[in-house]
């Protein structure tokens, strides 16, 4: 469960990957969760979030957490943790981490009935799970 908001502000959600993380961002107001940008995994993706977070004014950090089927959680919710745990030393900034199962499947489905491309879903496919997670922790939090 999310913990109670630490000041007013934008919400930054991050889908993490092995070779991309998809952004997304609220608005000030945190009603609305926007699809924002997809970054290379690694320090460069890590400096372009940081960049992010002053550019826009972030205030929160929300961190998908990838938990199996069965409630367990294996390498890549180790990998998640990490990435929480390094944006949370580079930043200063509160970090959150929600469970992220089926976000990218939803993600996938929402675009192919909304008409679009492969190559259009293999390039949002990440920031669309991303604002899917933050939407969940925006209606989640008190």
């Amino acid at each position: 469960m999310p913990s109670p908001r630490a000041e007013p502000g934008r919400v930054l959600a991050v889908d993490p990957g092995t070779v991309r993380i998809g952004l997304a961002l609220s608005d000030p107001l945190r009603i609305v969760a926007q699809p924002l940008d997809v970054v290379p995994a690694g320090s460069a993706g890590l400096d372009a979030i940081a960049r992010i977070v002053v550019d826009e004014g972030v205030t929160e950090i929300v961190v998908g957490l990838p938990i199996n089927l069965n409630g367990t959680e294996g390498a890549a919710a180790a990998a998640a943790r990490e990435l929480a745990a390094e944006l949370e030393t580079r930043t200063g900034l509160p970090v959150h981490l929600v469970d992220e199962r089926f976000t990218t499947r939803t993600a996938e489905q929402a675009m192919l009935e909304g008409g679009a491309r492969r190559r259009t879903r293999r390039d949002r496919r990440d920031q669309v799970a991303a604002a899917l997670i933050l939407r969940h922790y925006l209606e989640s939090s008190p």
